[in-house]
């Protein structure tokens, strides 16, 4: 590593003094659980993605996929089919529920899931589909819901890569399908440390999901302490979870909301830089949206091609002697021991994730790395590539 430079890490949240003063407002004013931050959070949020949906604070994508599918009535004996190129959450809220994730295999370009491989995987006991916005790259709408719809079967989309991702002049989540589920994990796009936000059209399915985000009671914490008149009395309808978000988170991420579009755009010039920059190396540069899409670039993933003259392993090695942090996502859910033992899976049956799993490298960016820390990159990878 330089002597002479810092350690530049893979993500770093983009996090300025109004996100500061706007989690200490919060917390001074006294509302530290579920309040009126958290309340206009969901409000702005679904302004913010347009359609006629609500939107639903949780405190994490996790949650937030878990309740969607379980408001949409998805247990034990369903299927749901998951992209094997997915972090295990997707997955493992299926098991939450009794039911059990199908994994298919992705399109070998977008890492996208492959809708005539998840055709194909289809039976009688399939009940919903979860697509994920590998990267901020969003899947094609049409092709996804017609999919769903010949086979009469629900779409959460796990869109936790996808802020400020777009599809035609619609936001990804703007109610092309039953739900969609964001994270504000603290390497997103938008972050609010810990954190999520489920959207739906059926206002019916948004009022099974705040139910149950609060231990299935019958009205939310703020709903019932806000009220000048004695309003002590609530009712258990369901066995929920503990899923809500916090007021100082929310009123976090309505700050980061409002740059959400500023901070794509930043993410938007580092992937043209690297893209332009590494157009003639050894490489498999990651897809670029299509014409009438938006990439949120959450991630930059390129791929060792078979000519370069270092191995995956060996890359990621490299870049962090010169003192650059990578990651690799993902490593597909088939070669971790609980799903690959569980179902019986196996690298073969999922060709293009296996092939790609080999090769993959994330690259840092992030809204505020500076033109330097993109040129130290640059540098970095046509070094040891070129």
């Amino acid at each position: 590593m330089p002597a002479d430079l810092p350690f530049l890490p893979f993500a770093r949240p983009d996090i300025t003094e109004a996100e500061v003063d706007a989690a200490s407002d919060a917390i001074r004013s006294g509302w530290l659980t579920t309040g009126p931050n958290a309340a206009a959070f969901e409000s702005e949020f679904a302004e913010f993605v347009g359609g006629d949906i609500t939107a639903v604070a949780v405190n994490s994508a996790t949650a937030g996929l878990h309740l969607a599918l379980e408001a949409l009535g998805v247990g034990p004996g369903d299927e749901v089919l998951v992209p094997t190129w997915t972090f295990t959450a997707t997955a493992e809220v299926v098991r939450y529920l009794g039911a059990d994730p199908v994994m298919v295999d992705v399109d070998p370009g977008t890492l996208n899931v492959d809708l005539d491989v998840a055709g194909a995987a289809i039976t009688d006991r399939t009940r919903a589909i979860m697509p994920v916005h590998f990267a901020g790259l969003p899947v094609a709408q049409q092709p996804l819901r017609s999919l769903a719809d010949r086979h009469g079967l629900t779409v959460v989309e796990d869109a936790a890569h996808a802020i400020p991702a777009r599809v035609g002049s619609a936001h990804v989540g703007a109610g092309h399908n039953e739900a969609a589920v964001f994270s504000f994990y603290a390497t997103k796009t938008v972050t609010t440390g810990e954190g999520g936000m489920v959207t739906v059209t059926d206002t019916a399915l948004a009022d099974r999901i705040r139910t149950m985000r609060l231990h299935g009671i019958s009205r939310d914490v703020f709903d019932r302490y806000q009220s000048t008149t004695p309003a002590w009395h609530y009712e258990v309808v369901a066995p929920g979870f503990k899923y809500n978000l916090p007021d100082p988170a929310a009123a976090m991420g309505r700050v980061q909301l409002g740059r959400a579009a500023a901070m794509g755009a930043r993410r938007a010039a580092i992937a043209a830089t690297y893209t332009e920059a590494f157009a003639d190396l050894p490489l498999v540069l990651p897809a670029e949206a299509s014409a009438g899409m938006e990439h949120a670039w959450h991630l930059y993933v390129i791929r060792l091609g078979d000519d370069a003259p270092v191995d995956r392993d060996s890359f990621v090695q490299a870049m962090a002697e010169r003192g650059i942090g990578t990651s690799v996502h993902f490593i597909p859910l088939h070669l971790h021991p609980y799903w690959r033992d569980r179902y019986a899976l196996s690298p073969e049956d999922f060709p293009a994730a296996t092939a790609a799993y080999a090769r993959v490298v994330s690259l840092p960016i992030f809204s505020s790395m500076t033109d330097g820390d993109v040129e130290r990159v640059v540098t970095a990878v046509r070094e040891i590539v070129w």
